[in-house]
């Protein structure tokens, strides 16, 4: 029997699979999130998560690495040649052969396309839009926060849903039903209350609030709420213009590219009205037929398509 690895590794958790040579998942383990880029340590440190967990996912299997034919990893933060190089030197001095290294949203790709090549587009805490072509050619476009105009991340929306209650308690601007909600959910009497939602969102318990504001946001935009709606306009727009450029900038052959959804924001959420949005967008600015698929497989199942396409 053959054996490959798995690797999707995120700024909180890495998720670590053993495949066979029929694409069978045999053992799973989870281990720190490897993003160099949130750690002190930066890639020595992240080196020795991916290491640490390649090694446990091996103990719990009852083989060792060296019987693995070929790792292959999506791991956020590797998203220039330099970040590569300097990670797969690490991994190798560490003592890992046979393996190549990708950022994880490529993965995402290979984990929902029906064929080699398709968009994905990740809207979780924050956002990516990844590319693979008939050809094998890679292009990856958003991921850099304010610098590549984000805005359909997690973290962006909650500032934004903020932003609105904000405006109508303290600017007396529009209303914006997001108020109520607010004030129902956390009993606020005065609106300087409300500010302290702040410390909250920044807090060790940060994300259940930040959860709770974005789902806030698109109630508010299922019932008709102007300046949600005008915020979601304005997302669904920027994500359009991420999607056509790769559909212009990549060959994917055919009359219809595949455009991968990923991310709480994408696939967790009732957001009939963005999504709707979204493609109407994106196949006017690529002049193209697109077709949306909700990624449902863990995004560590690309990793095992991948190797079976190229490296087995």
């Amino acid at each position: 029997m053959k054996y490959y690895i798995g690797v999707d590794g995120g700024g909180t958790k890495t998720a670590f699979a053993l495949f066979d040579e029929n694409k069978n998942m045999l053992e799973t383990v989870t281990g720190a999130g490897s993003n160099h880029e949130n750690l002190d340590t930066s890639f020595d440190g992240a080196s020795d998560i991916i290491m640490a967990g390649l090694n446990a996912l091996c103990e719990k299997a009852d083989i060792a690495l060296a019987d693995v034919s070929f790792t292959l990893m999506g791991l956020a933060g590797i998203d220039h040649e330099y970040q590569y190089d300097i990670m797969c030197d690490m991994l190798r001095k560490k003592g890992l052969a046979n393996f190549e290294v990708f950022n994880d949203g490529f993965i995402v790709v290979k984990a929902g396309a029906s064929g080699k090549s398709a968009i994905g587009y990740n809207c979780g805490t924050g956002v990516c839009c990844n590319g693979i072509g008939i050809d094998g050619k890679r292009l990856q476009l958003a991921g850099l926060g304010d610098f590549s105009g984000d805005i359909s991340g997690g973290g962006n929306i909650v500032i934004e849903a903020f932003r609105l209650v904000y405006n109508e308690l303290f600017l007396g601007l529009e209303k914006t039903l997001i108020t109520d909600m607010v004030k129902n959910e956390y009993g606020f009497k005065a609106r300087e209350e409300f500010l302290g939602l702040i410390e909250k969102i920044e807090g060790e318990d940060g994300g259940d609030y930040i959860r709770t504001m974005v789902g806030f946001f698109f109630e508010a935009v299922k019932q008709g709420d102007k300046p949600a709606i005008g915020y979601c306009d304005r997302m669904a727009t920027r994500g359009a213009q991420l999607i056509a450029a790769l559909s212009n900038q990549l060959d994917f052959g055919g009359e219809e590219i595949e455009v991968v959804l990923s991310g709480s924001i994408n696939v967790k959420l009732d957001n009939k009205y963005y999504l709707d949005s979204l493609l109407s967008k994106a196949e006017a600015l690529s002049g193209k037929k697109l077709k949306f698929i909700k990624l449902e497989a863990m995004p560590v199942t690309g990793c095992i398509n991948w190797i079976m396409q190229d490296y087995a």
